[in-house]
């Protein structure tokens, strides 16, 4: 069994891979998005992503999609109490921006949507610098004092704003984020290395990134020449023209090689293996896509291989 992990300075329990709910109601239809939740549940896992917003970029859709497959999918299964349901606010097309009014009128709607009475982990989606953190944070508080969230976080903030937060919540001994999710993977190191990291260090804030396998591209399908039938195929196509997509393909393709394991796991192994990682985002569209991502839970990358990916990727 897979030793879960806690989540910053919470109480959550999680799986050292967090799944994705991005798909759900984009490229994973409903029936498709339970057979993903359930054999992700199967493995172990307990810790799903989603977003208030997702997925309202698809034609006919207006967001909330992923949350109502998520509480359907709950409902039906009866496991409320033995999952770890993230989402965010700040992005949905009718609760823009983070208000103290749209915030807490954001989570209601999230929570009709995934038909439960708690959120366990709410995060800032994408941060408002033209919002005071004190109007943020307190909103954020008045969530967790209800009952309606357990844990705050924040998502696509600056380190001054994070302070900024941080030290209001200790200030006035209000709700605290345990959390950050950042970009960040091999081909995307400068969106968290640096004062973000440093920072969540020594916040003991837990990292959980989006992103990490670069919209397909670390999974190792794309190369140059070839075409894949994908949402993703001209996200993921950029990397694989560049110099440095090229090294870090030809890096993962050696590290997987030693250990018989698919590039996906060893690009999320490497993910795992830097500070204050926790749990990497990954998303899978088709059950078939799930067993790469899921073994990153057991697959111990050698410092030499963590150094040579590293490498790679500068």
């Amino acid at each position: 069994m897979t030793s879960l992990r806690t989540l910053g300075s919470s109480d959550l329990e999680v799986f050292p891979l967090s799944l994705g709910g991005n798909v759900f109601g984009w490229t994973a239809d409903e029936d498709t998005s339970f057979a993903v939740l359930d054999a992700y549940a199967a493995a172990g896992g307990n810790f799903i992503d989603t977003a208030d917003s997702y997925s309202a970029w698809i034609e006919g859709n207006k967001g909330g999609e992923s949350e109502t497959i998520i509480g359907k999918w709950v409902k039906a299964r009866g496991n409320r109490a033995d999952v770890v349901i993230a989402t965010k606010v700040s992005q949905h097309p009718e609760y823009q921006g983070l208000s103290a009014a749209n915030i807490k009128a954001a989570a209601d709607a999230s929570l009709r949507r995934l038909d439960t009475d708690y959120i366990d982990l709410y995060y800032t989606h994408f941060d408002k610098p033209e919002v005071p953190v004190e109007e943020i944070i307190g909103a954020l508080d008045e969530l967790v004092k209800a009952g309606k969230v357990r844990h705050i976080a924040a998502s696509n903030i600056s380190p001054e704003r994070l302070q900024a937060s941080l030290d209001f919540s200790d200030r006035e001994g209000l709700a605290r984020y345990v959390a950050l999710q950042p970009h960040y993977n091999l081909v995307s190191r400068d969106t968290y290395e640096g004062p973000l990291q440093d920072l969540a260090a020594k916040e003991g804030l837990s990292a959980v990134p989006y992103f990490s396998l670069a919209s397909g591209f670390l999974t190792g399908k794309y190369r140059p020449g070839v075409k894949v039938d994908s949402a993703r195929a001209g996200s993921a196509a950029k990397y694989a023209d560049s110099e440095r997509g090229q090294k870090v393909l030809t890096a993962l393709d050696e590290v997987a090689t030693a250990h018989d394991a698919p590039v996906a796991t060893v690009a999320l192994a490497w993910l795992a293996a830097q500070p204050t990682i926790t749990a990497p985002i990954a998303s899978a569209r088709t059950v078939d896509q799930l067993p790469a991502l899921l073994a990153v839970a057991d697959l111990k990358l050698t410092q030499e291989e963590v150094a040579r990916l590293t490498e790679a990727s500068a």
